[in-house]
């Protein structure tokens, strides 16, 4: 398979009055697997639709390597294509599914069987040629459903939620094999999904989307660690919010808030002055109940707490905001106890309110 990248340069698209996609510009780099993710309706599919040539731009291009593939049709692109709901030939067997892209292509009997043979080798589906799909698990149409895109050996695959009919032990087995497959391809994926711990998961690097727009683009540490807008912070993964005002901006910055004095800093490229409204953002892992030296400090009373095998999940109100921490599991917390917990100003990011 030709490795292959791909890049958007301004590309818009519009449903009457509904900007679905709004000024796309993005690069995705050979043999990576990339995932969009972003909330119901929040133009992710179209974004992908337009890559596989279903949906035309009304502005911007589209190229593959230094192609331009605006107008390109789409069996022309060199795309295979996984659908939310896999799209399989319920009167057709697994091997005629997996085949259909080879026979619309006029391949020879020859190469068609290698290839069907390679790819139900690949996904685990020897023995299961014969059936029909609805003789087949949720997690064996899933795959099927990847057989037949790569059977015709794109450049690149697309996927649209392709795991989100299936429970949640197999999607995690699943997402793992998908994983192993695009590695041993060395295959450029492009994946769809509105679920933030499969994306972290499962891709090399994420474009976070919301109302059209591709917010923010890093790998998944990038995006947890350095999120660059209060949606993306809030999106991906939990945290503690607390309102304040910039009091001073040092090496850290200085907020006064409802539970107190806590320092910070602004993440990457974003800056501020006195004065600020701001919020102060902290993951629960960074939040624990043992003192350290200039650490931050807020009290809070336990509302709620979650055994979570290795930590302790513990809920919390504090002046002005609620606390998400994740505590040592052997630490005594119950529900209505006061707690005092600490977090590092390096842990403690600082987001202008939007």
């Amino acid at each position: 398979m030709r490795l292959t990248n791909v890049r958007l340069e301004g590309v818009s698209k519009r449903f009457g009055e509904v900007v679905a996609v709004d000024e796309a510009t993005l690069q995705v780099m050979d043999s990576e697997f990339f995932a969009l993710l972003g909330p119901s309706g929040c133009g992710k599919t179209t974004l992908l639709r337009v890559i596989a040539g279903f949906e035309l731009p009304d502005k911007g291009r589209l190229y593959f390597d230094d192609r331009d593939m605006t107008n390109v049709p789409p069996n022309e692109r060199g795309t295979g294509m996984v659908f939310q709901n896999y799209a399989l030939w319920p009167h057709m067997t697994v091997k005629e599914n997996v085949e259909f892209g080879l026979n619309m292509r006029k391949f020879t009997k020859d190469e068609k069987d290698r290839r069907v043979s390679h790819v139900l080798e690949l996904l685990r589906l020897k023995g299961v040629e014969s059936r029909s799909p609805l003789q087949l698990s949720g997690g064996q149409q899933q795959r099927v459903a990847v057989a037949r895109a790569l059977a015709i050996e794109p450049s690149i695959l697309l996927m649209d939620e392709p795991l989100s009919n299936l429970d949640a032990k197999l999607r995690i087995e699943t997402r793992t094999e998908l994983k192993r497959i695009q590695r041993e391809l060395n295959i450029t994926v492009i994946y769809v999904t509105h679920d933030q711990e499969e994306a972290m998961s499962i891709a090399d690097r994420i474009g976070v989307m919301n109302q059209g727009r591709l917010l923010q683009v890093g790998s998944p540490r990038e995006i947890y660690l350095f999120p660059k807008s209060l949606f993306v912070a809030d999106f991906i993964g939990q945290a503690t919010w607390v309102n304040g005002e910039v009091a001073s901006i040092r090496e850290l910055i200085e907020l006064s808030t409802p539970a107190g004095i806590i320092r910070g800093k602004f993440p990457p490229g974003m800056d501020g002055k006195v004065g600020d409204k701001v919020i102060a953002v902290v993951r629960p892992e960074s939040l624990s109940a043992r003192p350290s030296d200039g650490a931050n400090e807020i009290h809070a009373k336990v509302t709620a707490i979650s055994y979570l095998g290795s930590v302790t999940r513990a809920f919390g109100q504090a002046p002005g905001t609620s606390v998400i921490a994740d505590l040592e599991a052997d630490l005594p917390v119950s529900v209505g106890s006061d707690l005092a917990l600490y977090f590092r100003p390096a842990d403690t990011l600082i987001l202008t309110s939007e």
